[in-house]
């Protein structure tokens, strides 16, 4: 089992290098793009530099996305170790990777509002339905959080395991490893318990 794990975690090492190559590949091909639409050497006129700059801004955005995706696999996978399991990590992750998409595809919508409005106005449906489905995974992931923040309150425990893993990974971070929460059992939560309040005090004996 041990080793099923090791192998595991060498493949999302894989995974976040791959993502870091091609984010760091496609801001050069910005850059090599941007460079050629303003470069004033080149008889351009001034609609071809607008364009390759638009596909500019697209490929930004799509290495923002590999990068963010990246840097989610990274600690998610790697250093917390996420247990899809707790509904708090279900959250958590899935709000990362959703909110890349959801302004991945807002920009590509306006990056392609901005090329057909003139040039392709019977395009401007393709582009208007990228924008609608944006809006319905928007609308999803609200309706998401709202329904599994109802399922956070029936584990409190859960969600305090959570914020004490964060505390130990920001605690790595910036060089102090002591966690400033400490995680709480099932057993030590008293029942009603409302996520985010502070745990009473358990009852200190009576001195003899």
């Amino acid at each position: 089992m041990h080793l099923i794990s090791r192998i595991f975690l060498i493949g999302y090492l894989l995974i976040v290098a791959l993502f870091f190559t091609c984010g760091i590949g496609l801001i050069v091909l910005s850059a090599i793009e941007a460079w050629n639409a303003l470069n004033p050497g080149v008889d351009a006129p001034v609609r071809a530099r607008f364009e390759i700059l638009l596909e500019c801004i697209g490929l930004l955005t799509i290495a923002v996305a590999s990068l963010e995706l990246g840097q989610t696999v990274l600690e998610e996978e790697i250093q917390r170790s996420a247990n899809i399991s707790s509904p708090t990590r279900v959250r958590r992750f899935l709000s990362r990777f959703l909110i890349v998409v959801v302004v991945s595809l807002s920009v590509e919508t306006l990056i392609g509002v901005f090329q057909f409005v003139h040039s392709k106005p019977e395009f401007l449906p393709h582009a208007a339905s990228v924008g609608l489905a944006a809006a319905a995974i928007l609308a999803t992931w609200g309706l998401f959080v709202r329904m599994n923040t109802e399922a956070e309150k029936l584990e409190p425990e859960a969600m305090a395991e959570v914020k004490a893993e964060d505390d130990e990974v920001e605690g790595e971070d910036s060089g102090d490893p002591r966690p400033q929460t400490e995680p709480v059992h099932a057993n030590e939560i008293p029942p009603h318990h409302t996520p985010g309040q502070p745990h009473p005090a358990p009852p200190r004996s009576p001195k003899e």
